[in-house]
């Protein structure tokens, strides 16, 4: 059984503000980069282009975004993993 862990009472191992790299694995389909983007968006509206870095697999078959955006608190990026992993486009997001 897991636990859900309270975030307002346990210590962060992170210093906020801070970037934060943020990597996104899914189908090598201009959809799914789209999705990504505008989600990662919607929570750092000042991501800048070269913030972004991606990388096809082997076969092409699948992509990963690696995504470094500053995040302001542990909330914030929370929110961001709660978002991608709610996509069904989004086969893991590290």
């Amino acid at each position: 059984m897991s636990e859900i862990l309270d975030t307002e009472a346990t210590p962060n191992l992170i210093t906020f503000p801070c970037d934060f790299s943020i990597k996104v694995f899914g189908a090598a389909t201009p959809e799914f980069e789209v999705t990504i983007l505008t989600i990662i968006q919607h929570h750092c509206p000042n991501l800048s282009e070269n913030a972004i870095v991606q990388r096809n697999s082997k076969a092409g078959k699948y992509l990963a975004l690696t995504i470094c955006v500053h995040v302001d608190s542990q909330k914030q990026l929370d929110d961001i993993y709660r978002e991608l992993s709610a996509n069904p486009l989004v086969v893991m997001a590290l």
